[in-house]
């Protein structure tokens, strides 16, 4: 789920700076997406850890079919992971993601004023194809997110074990969007299919 959106919000600035350069991109050159690839990954892997080593821990959710950070545990030390985890895992790559495409939407309606073409259109499709999976993935993990911090901070009795199974199936499951959203809104891909 980290890797997803930090992904996310790497592909909107990168679409962002794409967009905006007046240059012709270097389509040969990959070291940019092998950056934002390692950065990702890095990233993710520092906000997973920690568990592991102690600071709040890994635990069965809700009726006990998935595992996930120990969201119920009241401790000052998983308390502080929780809240870090929401911050620096949600909350911040998502302020990024809206800068980017909020830059990049004013950007396209300027350009779209000034000159039309092939090029323009495909950027566009991908902007669309982006902002959707940006919103399908939050949708999938809001409601986790707020069970999580409801579970954390809120009255136990708040968030049942059957309550929290729905939240945690659409967090898990929105990976599987991502590519069904790319099949859909990309020309190359939907013609050839």
């Amino acid at each position: 789920g980290i890797i997803s959106l930090i992904s996310l919000a790497v592909l909107s600035y990168e679409r962002y700076c794409t967009m905006t350069r007046t240059t012709e991109a270097d389509t040969t050159n990959y070291r940019k997406t092998w950056t934002g690839i390692i950065l990702s990954w890095t990233y993710s892997l520092l906000w997973t850890v920690p568990p592991l080593f102690g600071w709040s821990s890994y635990g069965p959710e809700g009726p006990g079919i998935t595992c996930s950070v120990n969201w119920h545990s009241r401790d000052a030390n998983n308390a502080s992971y929780i809240v870090c985890l929401f911050i620096f895992c949600l909350v911040i790559p998502f302020a990024i993601i809206v800068y980017s495409y909020g830059r990049l939407l004013c950007a396209v309606r300027q350009a779209s004023s000034i000159k039309k073409g092939p090029g323009r259109s495909r950027e566009q499709r991908i902007l669309l194809m982006v902002v959707v999976m940006v919103v399908c993935f939050l949708l999938c993990w809001l409601p986790y997110a707020a069970v999580a911090l409801t579970a954390t901070f809120g009255k136990p009795e708040l968030i049942t074990p059957a309550g929290s199974i729905v939240p945690a199936i659409l967090a898990k499951s929105s990976t599987v969007y991502n590519p069904i959203i790319y099949v859909f809104l990309n020309k190359q891909v939907s013609e050839t299919l």
